[in-house]
C-alpha cells in the first residue's frame, strides 16, 4: 500500500492479540485491513472512541509473522473493527 501525503492513511483494526506480559506490563499486536507501515516504522495510530475522546496510540514495532501479516506493536490496543487514522515516521 502507498502511504499518503506526510506518512498518512486510513485503516480499520481488523485483530489483535497479546505479544507479551512481563510484570504486569503488555504490550500488543494489532493488524489493520491496510498498512503503510514497514520495517523500522513507527508512528500513531489515532482513533475516536465511543464517548468521542480522541484517542492516539503510539506503534512501536512492525512484526510479520510467518504467514506474512504484518503486526503492528502498541501498548494500548484498540477493539477490532475501530477505524483508525495512521501516521508513519520511518526511522
Amino acid at each position: 500500500m502507498s502511504v499518503g501525503v506526510n506518512g498518512k492513511f486510513e485503516a480499520v483494526v481488523v485483530d489483535i492479540r497479546e505479544e507479551s506480559r512481563v510484570a504486569g506490563h503488555q504490550r500488543w499486536q494489532m493488524a489493520l485491513d491496510r498498512t503503510g507501515f514497514g520495517a523500522g516504522d513507527v508512528g500513531t495510530l489515532e482513533a475516536v472512541a465511543p464517548s468521542g475522546v480522541k484517542l492516539v496510540v503510539p506503534v512501536l514495532n512492525i512484526v510479520v509473522d510467518d504467514a506474512g501479516e504484518i503486526w503492528h506493536v502498541v501498548e494500548k490496543p484498540l477493539a477490532a473493527g475501530t477505524p483508525v487514522k495512521a501516521h508513519v515516521r520511518a526511522l
